[in-house]
């Protein structure tokens, strides 16, 4: 019976996360005036599958192309995940969405590898657009596996588009699709301690393209604004070079009309970045005098660009998998979050009732001492009310699988250090924790070393920020002291505990228990429906979660 429960259960969610939400009615936005002799550049980045709004950009493109014959889409990176239906496609639904809308020219974000790479290169040959990145290589040979750039012409002019991707790619996706068979890194982002190796990849092509009849370099980046390592953030790389004259940038979903950076020269280089899920589309008009001007278009939900046959498209998709996605299969009594009490995302450097939820549901349904989720994995909210299947997938949309590995005390006093890094600052890779308690002293510096290339955990050179860790004692309904030579059962996701995600290498070589047997949201439904019985009660109702996480000396 269970068995059969299982296959139904997988079946259902499978189909299930194709999509979501019906479209809504919107008044339709004028389209931006421009000059018949002007290039215009369309750009977004970490759309991260906000599907619907592929008719904005379609429609703006139509309708700026009514005013002149210049005009190209680009995406910066962080397209072909994030949601549901690019979850349960492997990215392919996306590709084909972006096809229909035209896009000319991408570059690759750190979550464009998260199907491996066999599917990133099938996805990549698919799209009907060049995609560049000058410094994702193979090591074997410092050959890029795509083209650097590429030169696009308008009338006389000629445009290049330099593609750079985030070396943050090796934690920020997931290690081991970027290794052999024996842990050996075969490929590079050209990352290293002080950012040089990036930035003299960078110069190479820019000069390259400028060699070629390049009278304007356009880098199509992924590489941050903001809360990334400073040294392959996007003005970094605009302060270490010289010859770009714009860049569009994403990875750290910032909102930028335009920043303007000075590069090695002295020169002001704009820098933009429209946000994530299509917040806004950015536009890049590049005039006839020579002139560059960056803004932002806000898609909002009042507001709409549209285009028919692509709503069509989508709508099509939804129709087709809505009821499944509706189903009820349970229900909470009380609001899940991953906020703090005044709105703010919370979940990467503290504590949630939502993060309690998400590492309680892998312990129990996987049968666990205990149980750790990377806040970075933790996508969306629960509201009181009714549970369907679309907010299980919701919350967990990169079907991840489950996992048990056995670990020491050590390795967990390793990962719950390397996890609060950052802190007070977020990060991805904060583990919310189940049949654990823990304390992090905030006035303490952090002792991690990370490998200056990849980023990936090497060891701990100090005194740990992590105190007081305890586990639960289930035989004895009690937490106790850690034993740093004692042997856990540790669930989770596959991603964190077997693949390296977010650098967590202290678990490499560990025994596994089990592995590939539900993916996360499933694991997700399960604790709902077998443990809870189908209702989140009371234990979950404060916001700020249990108490499992205590912050001392924030403020010092």
């Amino acid at each position: 019976m269970k068995k059969m429960y299982g296959k139904v259960l997988s079946f259902v969610l499978a189909m299930a996360m194709l999509l979501t939400a019906a479209p809504f009615q919107a008044e339709a936005a004028d389209v931006p005036k421009v000059n018949k002799s002007d290039i215009v550049i369309l750009y977004d980045n970490d759309v991260h599958c906000a599907v619907d709004k592929y008719e904005d950009m379609k429609a703006l493109k139509k309708g700026i192309k009514a005013q002149t014959k210049y005009v190209s889409v680009v995406s910066c990176g962080d397209f072909v995940q994030g949601d549901v239906i690019g979850s349960i496609s492997k990215g392919e639904a996306i590709v084909k969405l972006m096809n229909k809308v035209g896009y000319d020219v991408v570059t690759l974000g750190n979550h464009e590898f998260d199907y491996a790479m066999p599917q990133l290169k099938k996805l990549m040959g698919d799209l009907n657009s060049k995609v560049v990145s000058c410094n994702f290589t193979k090591t074997s040979n410092n050959k890029t596996v795509f083209n650097s750039y590429t030169t696009k012409k308008y009338g006389k002019t000629k445009v290049a588009f330099v593609g750079i991707t985030t070396p943050e790619s090796f934690t920020k996706s997931t290690p081991a699709y970027f290794q052999n068979k024996n842990g050996k890194f075969i490929y590079s982002f050209a990352g290293d301690a002080k950012g040089k190796a990036l930035y003299n990849r960078v110069q190479k092509v820019v000069n390259v393209a400028r060699k070629n009849g390049a009278d304007y370099v356009v880098a199509l980046t992924h590489l941050g604004t903001e809360s990334v390592t400073e040294r392959w953030s996007a003005q970094s790389v605009v302060k270490n070079t010289y010859g770009i004259d714009v860049v569009l940038d994403g990875h750290s979903h910032s909102t930028v009309a335009s920043m303007k950076v000075k590069n090695k020269k002295g020169k002001s280089v704009t820098i933009s970045s429209t946000g994530t899920k299509f917040a806004n589309i950015g536009q890049l008009v590049i005039t006839k005098n020579g002139k560059i001007k960056t803004k932002l278009i806000p898609i909002t939900e009042e507001s709409r660009y549209e285009d028919k046959s692509t709503a069509d498209y989508i709508t099509k998709i939804k129709e087709e998998y809505d009821k499944l996605l509706e189903q009820v299969i349970g229900k909470t009594d009380v609001d899940l979050t991953s906020k703090d009490k005044d709105g703010n995302r919370a979940i990467r450097n503290a504590e949630t009732n939502l993060g309690d939820f998400c590492a309680d549901a892998f312990r129990y349904a996987m049968d666990a001492d205990v149980a750790i989720m990377n806040g970075g994995g933790i996508r969306a909210d629960i509201a009181k009310g009714d549970l369907t299947y679309k907010d299980m997938i919701a919350v967990f949309p990169f079907g991840n699988y489950g996992c048990v590995i056995e670990v020491t005390g050590q390795q967990i006093m390793d990962a719950l250090e390397l996890g609060c890094k950052n802190y007070p600052e977020e990060s991805g890779g904060f583990l919310q924790v189940s049949g654990i308690k823990y304390t992090i002293d905030a006035s303490k510096p952090s002792a991690v070393v990370t490998n200056a290339d990849t980023g990936m955990f090497e060891k701990v050179d100090g005194e740990y920020r992590v105190t007081d860790v305890q586990i639960w004692n289930a035989k004895k309904s009690a937490y106790e002291p850690i034993d740093l030579k004692k042997t856990y059962t540790m669930a989770g996701t596959n991603y964190t505990l077997r693949l390296q995600g977010d650098g967590y290498t202290m678990f490499d070589g560990c025994n596994v228990v089990k592995d590939n047997t539900m993916v996360d949201n499933e694991v997700m439904s399960v604790y709902l429906k077998d443990v809870l019985k189908g209702v989140v009660g009371e234990e979950y109702k404060d916001p700020a979660g249990q108490g499992r996480i205590t912050i001392i000396n924030k403020d010092k």
